[in-house]
């Protein structure tokens, strides 16, 4: 059987390089350490934000400077349990940032509260006051949004200090996900037998193999039984703890609660999640409808979703052919976004590893005065490559902020953060497109472009309709149980495919493995930053380097501005929907390609 390795059994050459962060764990705890010395700085500007803008500003100052030591502990610890989720020693050293960080935000709950009960508009004096403060315009004006919401400076350092216990929610969710959550072994098509696991569900999945693909959803739908009663009840206390609390906030809804501090208002949400769902259900069942013609199925189920169409043409690609080919398709960009990009290369800001404790899937985290981080498993295909841009477009985005903004303004809001990685993807896939003369290189890159778009504005979106409707059930005082949330599942699905897919178990318990849950209304914001890329590399492919000098202006903004005002320098109005409709008619127009290229090989 094929089993995965250990951390420790994994090449060096495959693993990220943490020492960049710290060269050592005795050099982490030096640094955990100064926090409490860092926090007082911060502390001791309690009672005092009354004074003058001058005052304000030594204070924000401060509580930057502790961010930079806390984002160093913090993801050392969590990238090194991200490797290996089973490792008790790294367990609990993010175990202790956890608690650290509960006991110091209680003490710095202060600063909001604090500003807001001062007189109204004395922000907007201080302003105007003090150059200096323009920095945190932004961070200021957001807190001004929650000057309704904000509860009495005694309330608000108790939610502080139950931060830990609030967000055991995500952390049941991640120790199943990554020590817990185990699958029945499966025959690939060679005979041999694999050790399942959530990534390797995905990649057997691309299985010509029918049976194999089979074999995978029922040992997925195994493992997935064993835990779907905890994780409905994690799922449910977390939806239920929001809207608790944006009742004590006395916000409308949780959605509220969510959007307002992310500066988006409910009507562009809402029209993300509906405008783009009824516009494109119709290609999407074209496609299915496609699929059932070329592979020849009776009917199609989950499992045959991602099966390849042209199975005899998987193109493989080496981890240096993707530096090659990113570097390429992102050189419109210029030199400081491309020497980004090699460094990422070049001095291990990688983790390709496939080990046991890692979980599925693949992110970037950024570490400010440091650089970012990208975890994923390469399994040597030209669909690696496009995973790995999609993380360098976030790798690539917060360096540039970093470069250029305080440590508290490189974050943007979700609704803009996946535009950078996606508008990466479009890049390299367009790249290839102008290069090859292959017929069959160019169906596989419309096949991954519809891939993208299946993964942002299909999978996502589709999260965000559940999300949304677990909020409203919750809302309306419905029970949310492991049977109302596998239904509620279940009616978006056949809603969409409108009978063109068979909806089994497995896609009613798809929730199960979906960290973005937990992060407050993140799925839908695929769809709006997948929206915006395409809109950002059309203009990028039609003007040249004015497109390409805004894109990098918006990039280097980092979260100055309301995600709404980046996406408009960047010459984007997401207030309107024509750009998603833009992007869901490019979509059409792929599925279109794709439906003439098989009638052309049919009839040749």
């Amino acid at each position: 059987m094929e089993k995965r390795l250990s951390r420790s059994e994994v090449p060096v050459e495959l693993t990220w390089d943490l020492s960049h962060i710290y060269p050592s764990d005795e050099a982490w705890e030096a640094d955990l350490a100064r926090l409490e010395e860092d926090a007082a700085a911060v502390a001791a500007f309690r009672g005092r934000l009354g004074e003058g803008p001058t005052v304000l500003l030594a204070c924000l100052r401060a509580r930057d400077a502790l961010l930079e030591r806390m984002r160093k502990v913090g993801a050392y610890a969590s990238l090194h349990e991200s490797a290996d989720g089973t490792d008790p020693k790294y367990q609990a050293m993010n175990a202790r940032v956890h608690a650290l960080f509960a006991r110091l935000g209680a003490r710095l709950a202060f600063l909001e509260p604090e500003l807001l009960s001062l007189p109204e508009g004395t922000l907007a004096r201080y302003l105007e006051a003090e150059p200096e403060l323009e920095t945190y315009r932004n961070q200021l004006e957001r807190i001004e949004l929650r000057r309704p919401h904000t509860l009495s400076a005694e309330v608000e350092e108790t939610l502080a200090a139950l931060s830990e216990t609030l967000s055991a929610p995500r952390t049941i969710y991640d120790r199943v996900i990554a020590a817990d959550l185990a699958f029945p072994s499966v025959t690939d098509e060679t005979g041999r037998e694999v050790e399942m696991s959530v990534a390797r569900y995905d990649r057997l999945l691309q299985s010509r193999d029918r049976d194999v693909r089979r074999r995978a959803h029922e040992a997925l739908l195994a493992g997935l039984n064993r835990h779907k009663n905890t994780l409905a009840a994690t799922l449910a206390a977390h939806i239920r703890e929001n809207v608790t609390l944006a009742r004590l906030r006395r916000y409308s809804s949780a959605e509220e609660m969510i959007l307002k501090p992310q500066q988006i208002p409910y009507e562009v949400y809402t029209n993300v999640l509906d405008v783009i769902h009824d516009e494109i259900a119709p290609h999407v069942r074209r496609l299915v409808r496609l699929r059932q013609r070329v592979l020849g199925l009776d009917a199609v189920h989950g499992y045959d979703l991602t099966a390849p169409l042209d199975p005899d043409f998987n193109p493989s690609a080496t981890f240096e052919e993707a530096e090659r080919l990113i570097t390429e398709a992102v050189a419109p960009l210029g030199e400081e976004y491309g020497e980004i990009i090699r460094a990422a290369f070049r001095d291990r800001w990688i983790d390709r590893a496939d080990n046991a404790g890692k979980p599925h899937g693949a992110f970037c985290a950024g570490v400010y005065g440091v650089h970012s981080y990208i975890l994923m498993t390469w399994s040597g295909k030209m669909r690696n490559v496009f995973t790995l841009a999609h993380e360098l477009g976030h790798a690539g985005h917060g360096m540039l902020a970093a470069r250029h903004q305080v440590i508290s303004n490189t974050w943007s809001t979700r609704f803009f953060v996946e535009a950078p990685s996606t508008a990466n993807e479009l890049l390299l896939g367009h790249h290839i497109l102008d290069t090859t003369t292959d017929p069959r290189m160019r169906r596989f890159i419309i096949l991954q472009f519809l891939g993208t778009f299946i993964h942002n504005m299909v999978t996502h979106l589709l999260q965000g309709h559940l999300e949304r409707r677990l909020y409203q059930m919750a809302e309306a005082g419905q029970a949310l149980t492991l049977t109302t949330i596998m239904e509620a599942q279940g009616e978006i699905l056949e809603r969409f495919y409108d009978g063109t897919v068979v909806i089994d178990d497995v896609e009613r318990l798809a929730w199960m493995t979906v960290p973005h849950y937990y992060v407050g209304l993140y799925p839908y914001t695929y769809a709006a930053g997948l929206s915006c890329a395409c809109a950002v590399v059309d203009a990028i492919r039609r003007e040249g380097p004015p497109a390409a000098e805004r894109w990098l202006r918006t990039l280097k903004a980092g979260g100055t501005l309301p995600p709404l005002e980046l996406m408009a320098m960047a010459g984007v109005d997401m207030r309107s929907p024509e750009p998603l409709r833009q992007a869901v008619a490019f979509f059409g127009q792929l599925v279109a390609e794709l439906e003439e290229s098989f009638t052309a090989r049919a009839t040749a």
